[in-house]
Parts: structure tokens; sequence; C-alpha cells
């Protein structure tokens, strides 16, 4: 391998040097991209996550963490091999999207509240889009149907789930971090102590608790913001040469033998660096192109996230010993998987969707359909509500587990 690194070294000094060029020959192509980066980190991205972030370290000071931890571990650690305080990440991350879970997942590695391969775990498993971006942005904005929005929706978080159950056994070897759980004390006895001494061991008083809170969710908005900016650049520049056209006639000869059209190339190359591009380009493919066809593409683009995201989610890692490599295989197998349950499930999903409509056919492009507003209160609001129902929902499932073992072990 180490015969490789001045080779790959080059290639990276070429690679920068060639963007420098671009950059420096198309200014105002440059500008303009950079522009459409700011305008939606600012308008969507900074409403939308800061409150999440900034929330999340409040809880983490109070101890609600490990309340969370105590009351999820009978349901979060049989299935997902994930100690109880991965149930906040997942929760927090499906319902306010890429990157929450890696910021979230990192903090509670800082503080030793998962190991690193729980980590891993957790970063593959709620390492999602939102729920809004999904239904609003992509169904209804570009494909101008809100029943095609809870299809790509289902078929995102169930292909989500399955990948948690599939990777509950990765490095499964490893020992376990220890549990908060004690089986002999009533659960949320043991939920409300952890959750004292947790807030007594952070001892910040709540002044300085929220300044290092609202502190730490800027400079992880900045940095996120930054990378938005770049790649929102560089897939500009790269399309200004034509090299996302070149990557695009590659892929369509070694897909086009499998029946895949051209125009699907074209929407895979660019979901690869940003997924609100991808997610548009899918949709724009040929009306001659099933229906269903353009949804799987979606939902294989919107789970796989995008090279963006994933600078980012890298970054956040880079502060703990928590690998990025299981973490973008879990994101090639997250869009496999949702392509495929998409395409297998596209029939039942349509007769839960439409009922006897269902039976138009699948090239009848979608109505128009009125696009969800985009304002951060709507987009906090909803996320919100996610987050207290997917809580509501484990927290149910954590206290059944908990009475079936018990009534068993009588």
């Amino acid at each position: 391998m180490a015969h490789r690194s001045p080779i790959l070294t080059f290639l990276l000094a070429l690679f920068s040097v060639s963007l420098v060029v671009i950059l420096a020959t198309n200014p105002e192509t440059s500008f303009q991209a950079a522009l459409r980066g700011i305008q939606i980190w600012w308008e969507v991205v900074f409403p939308a996550t800061l409150p999440f972030i900034v929330l999340s370290e409040i809880l983490m000071g109070f101890g609600v963490v490990h309340f969370v931890g105590v009351l999820l571990e009978p349901l979060m650690r049989p299935l997902f091999n994930v100690p109880g305080t991965g149930g906040f990440v997942f929760t927090m991350g499906f319902s306010s999207g890429y990157p929450v879970a890696a910021k979230i997942t990192t903090r509670l590695r800082e503080q030793n509240n998962v190991s690193r391969v729980e980590g891993e775990r957790l970063v593959s498993l709620a390492t999602t889009s939102d729920p809004l971006f999904v239904i609003g942005a992509v169904a209804i904005g570009f494909f101008h149907s809100e029943q095609l929005g809870l299809t790509l929706a289902i078929t995102h978080y169930v292909s989500a789930l399955l990948l948690g159950l599939l990777f509950r056994f990765h490095a499964w070897t490893e020992p376990p971090s220890k549990s908060l759980y004690k089986k002999e004390v009533p659960l949320l006895l043991r939920a409300l102590q952890e959750m004292h001494r947790a807030r007594l061991r952070d001892g910040r008083p709540l002044g300085r608790l929220m300044g290092d809170a609202v502190e730490t969710a800027l400079h992880t908005l900045f940095m996120i913001g930054g990378f938005i900016i770049v790649f929102s650049v560089v897939m500009e520049l790269l399309m200004k040469v034509n090299l996302t056209q070149t990557l695009s006639t590659v892929l369509t000869v070694i897909l086009g033998p499998l029946g895949f059209p051209e125009d699907f190339s074209k929407s895979v190359v660019v979901g690869l660096f940003e997924v609100t591009l991808g997610a548009q380009a899918a949709s724009q493919v040929s009306a001659s192109i099933s229906l269903m066809w353009k949804a799987a593409i979606a939902s294989a683009i919107l789970s796989w996230g995008g090279l963006s995201v994933h600078a980012q989610v890298a970054s956040i890692l880079s502060k703990t010993d928590i690998r990025v490599a299981p973490y973008l295989l879990a994101r090639i197998v997250h869009a496999i998987l949702a392509a495929l349950l998409t395409i297998i499930a596209w029939r039942p999903l349509q007769l839960l969707v439409h009922g006897e409509k269902a039976a138009v056919p699948v090239f009848v492009a979608p109505q128009p359909t009125t696009a969800v507003p985009h304002h951060w209160w709507h987009h906090l609001s909803q996320s919100s509500l996610m987050a207290l129902s997917l809580f509501a929902v484990l927290a149910a499932g954590s206290i059944l587990v908990r009475k079936t073992v018990l009534k068993g072990n009588r």
C-alpha cells in the first residue's frame, strides 16, 4: 500500500490545482453557485438544525440522555446491539436529518457512553434524511405528488431500520458498553437515578450550559455551511467542464446492457455528489420511464446522501475514534435496500396510498400539488412532532419488552 501513497498525493494535488484553474476561469459561475449554497444553508439547514443541536447539548447536560438510555435499553440492545442512549440518537437523527446523528453520537463517544463499534452502528442507522425534505422538497417539489412522498418516506425509513438490524452484527465480537439498566430496579426509578447522577457529574450551571450548547451548535453549523457552499461550487464547476456528463456516459456503458436508460445514469452521477440535485434529476427522467423506477432511483439517492453529507459526517467523526468506512458501507447498503424495497413494495404501497385508484398506469405523470411551506417554524414543528412521536413509540416498545421478559422469568 505504501507505493500508492505518492500517486494518490499527486492525483489529489492535480485535482485541487485543476479546480483552482477552473474556478479562476469561471468566477461568475462559482460566485452564483456559492450564493445558492449560502441560501440553502441560511434558509433551510441553519434554522432547521440549530434548535436540535442546541437542545441535544442541553439534554445531555441535564442528564436526560441517560434517562432515555435506561428507559430504552430493553429495546435498543436486543434490536440494534447499541445501548439505550442510542434511542436518543435514533429519534433525533430520523426527525431532523443528516448530520445531526453524527454530532450526537460524537458527543456520546466523547463522554464514553458508547463504544467505538456502537458509535459506528449508531451513525450507520440514524443518518437519514428528515421527513419534511423527503415529502416536501423531493416528492411534492420535484415529483409534484404528495402520495409519492409517503411511499418514499416508508421505503427510506424502513430500509434504514433493516440496515440497523443488519449492522447489529458489525464487529459483533467487540465487548458492549456498560449497561445502565438493572433488572432488579423499577425501570422508571432507575432512569431517574441515572439522570440525577449524570446531572451532578456534569455540574455546569444553567447559564454556562446554554452558552456551551449554543457555541457548539454554531461551530457545527458553520462547518456544515462551509461544506454545503464548497460542494455547491465544485458540483457547478464539474458540470461546467462536462465531467458529470462524461461520468454519466461511462455509467451508461456499464448499466446500459442491464436495461437502465441514460437519464438514470445522469441522476445517479449527480446524486453521488449532492442529494438535492440528484433527486431533482431523477424526477426529470424521460416521461416514458415508469414512475416506479424514478421513485426507486430517488429513494436510493436519498439513502446515499451525497458526498457533501459524507464530508460533513467525516469531519464531525474525526474528533473521535469512530471510523468512517463502516458509515460509507452502510450508506451503500442503505441505498441498495431502499431501491429494492421501493420496487418490491411499489404495488402494495400504491394500494395503501391510493386504494383502488392505484390501478392507473404508472407511466401517467403525477398531477401538480401545492408544495408544503418552507418556513423554518413549519420545519421545526414537524420535526419536533416526529421526534416526540418516535420517542413515545420507542418508550412504549421498551416497556412492553421489559414486562414480557419479566413475565417470562417468573
